[in-house]
């Protein structure tokens, strides 16, 4: 496609690899394809590495997988050397792990900061793409590679009067780089998915009076988050390579329970203390400790009902309680939260829930929220109100393949692709841990580690057959689609109006877009695909001629 004359006025990079986006994906990518001698250069709109742990600084952010999980698993050396503090690790430590790995690996050379990909162009001519940046760098790349993350695109605040406010308003995916002071200040916190639980549950204690804003109550599970004896870290460095190969063909890409047992196969009495065992120890456990809590709508009702009848034993006020209990959707079909005595702030005198569904907000005043005609004054708001997920970060970009197609056209009905890693129409150009993967149902270290791996091992290939280009053909990308949409079909996610299903922004098409079978599943089929030539995809050599690998019908 001919560049624009404005464009061709400026000088590009000419690089072998793009890489778009510097948190964990974007920075394996960019190590993976500098190990390979390729010239790969990354660009990220943020100031330092991290991704989603360099944005979100909100009081009580923290992953809700287990750090030994949620790390790097390509380098021994890696693992060796960095000792995590405590289960559940909290943000800063995240990010300081990250910038230890950056510079342990020698990446901030290649990473240029501060810069927003804006147009990402597939240029018929040469074959190369032209990543054009919103600070006016232009990059002529040879492969493109998007990390930008399925948690990266915040809503921001869609209630009328937001500007109007003369208090302090603060979005949790945007959080300031300096120190907030919330101590003795009215707070208000709109939104409870899994930021919003954090910060109520640490925000409830610093202020003078803490509304919380809830429109769709989360089932939250205790966290039991402690710090590590060196003991049992010692134990896991000894073994990690063994833990690793393991966790890489679960569900979850993790080291949390994953029983056979489907819950009707045991006794109530069973049952019953092992989901309180469950309780007690890690609430996380209990995604893990019955096999059909995603296939069988009863078993999920009994664990819906433990949850609820907990948050029944824990809010001492029965109306405030009963506010707080999820109904209408499969528990688990929405990402669970994980918090530390999320539900006992609500036991304070200074904590009032806010019923959003019976009142919502009317509008944001120069001094509070208006609920039901009254108005709450506020210094402080802070705004957990999610994300564009899954697509967003791509969409925000300007992506156009052969002959001019746009991915947003491509997209309008909902994200396809194939393997959730390369786009027919789209040659050259990859996305790792994206939409039509396990995504965001898998950790995505590992995630992006097995992606950026098998995209490696594609070039490689590439390279020893003389080609210059490879996609997807449409055939295999609708029937990469269809095993998506047999996938979700089995399982109750699908049922719940989330982010997984785009239900949460106005306008976006309803849809279940990723990969439903687990980690380990979804790594056996990529491996099916490259074992197999390399099945679904077609690449063009010098004289332009297309070899199609055709996948077989059963693939």
């Amino acid at each position: 496609m001919p560049v624009t004359q404005d464009s061709t006025a400026k000088q590009s990079q000419k690089v072998d690899v793009l890489v778009v986006g510097a948190g964990f994906g974007g920075m394996y990518a960019l190590h993976k394809f500098r190990e390979k001698g390729l010239h790969t250069v990354a660009i990220e709109a943020g100031d330092g590495v991290g991704g989603t742990w360099y944005w979100n600084r909100y009081p009580g952010a923290r992953c809700d997988v287990m750090t030994i999980d949620y790390s790097y698993s390509f380098s021994d050396e890696i693992q060796q050397e960095w000792t995590w503090s405590e289960r559940f690790c909290s943000q800063s430590e995240i990010l300081s792990y990250a910038n230890f790995v950056a510079e342990k690996l020698d990446l901030l050379r290649d990473i240029k900061f501060g810069t927003r990909a804006s147009v990402v162009e597939f240029d018929d001519a040469t074959q190369r793409w032209r990543i054009e940046t919103e600070q006016g760098d232009i990059f002529d790349a040879k492969f493109c590679i998007l990390s930008t993350g399925p948690l990266s695109v915040p809503k921001g605040v869609a209630i009328p009067g937001a500007d109007s406010f003369e208090g302090e308003l603060y979005l949790s995916a945007r959080w300031p780089h300096h120190d907030v002071e919330l101590d003795g200040k009215r707070i208000g916190v709109i939104g409870t998915g899994s930021s919003g639980v954090q910060i109520v549950s640490v925000v409830a204690h610093q202020a003078s009076h803490l509304h919380v804003f809830q429109r769709t109550p989360s089932f939250s599970l205790p966290m039991r988050n402690q710090k590590l004896d060196p003991e049992y870290v010692a134990q896991i460095k000894k073994h990690y390579n063994a833990i690793r190969a393991v966790t890489r063909m679960t569900f979850s890409g993790g080291t949390r329970p994953a029983s056979s047992r489907p819950l009707f196969s045991v006794t109530v009495e069973e049952r019953n203390a092992m989901l309180e065992e469950a309780w007690q120890t890690a609430g996380h456990n209990l995604l893990g400790i019955f096999s059909d809590l995603l296939l069988n709508k009863d078993a999920n009702d009994v664990v819906a009902d433990f949850v609820r009848k907990k948050i029944g034993e824990t809010v001492k006020d029965p109306e405030v309680a009963e506010k707080l209990k999820p109904r209408g959707e499969p528990i688990f079909a929405r990402r669970p939260c994980l918090d530390t005595n999320y539900y006992e702030v609500f036991n304070q005198d200074n904590v009032t829930l806010v019923d959003c569904l019976t009142t919502p907000i009317e509008r944001i005043t120069p001094k509070g929220v208006i609920v039901d005609g009254k108005e709450i004054e506020l210094d402080v708001i802070i705004a957990a109100t999610g994300f564009d997920a899954l697509t967003g970060a791509l969409l925000s970009i300007d992506i156009k393949g052969r002959e001019g197609a746009s991915l947003r056209e491509k997209w309008s009905e909902g994200a396809r692709s194939y393997l959730g890693m390369t786009i027919h129409g789209f040659p050259n150009l990859f996305t790792t841990a994206a939409v039509n993967g396990p995504s965001a149902l898998a950790n995505f270290i590992l995630l992006n580690e097995q992606n950026v791996n098998w995209i490696s091992d594609l070039v490689d290939h590439m390279t020893a057959q003389g080609h210059d280009t490879v996609e997807a053909t449409e055939a295999a990308e609708d029937r990469w689609m269809e095993r998506i949409a047999q996938l979700a079909s089995k399982s109750l996610m699908p049922k719940a109006n989330t982010w997984y299903t785009g239900t949460n922004i106005p306008g976006k098409p309803r849809t279940f877009p990723m990969y439903a079978g687990g980690l380990g599943k979804y790594t056996e089929d990529c491996q099916i695909v490259a074992n197999n030539g390399y099945e679904g995809l077609t690449f063009r050599g010098q004289s332009a001629t297309p070899t199609v690998h055709k996948a077989r019908e059963t693939a």
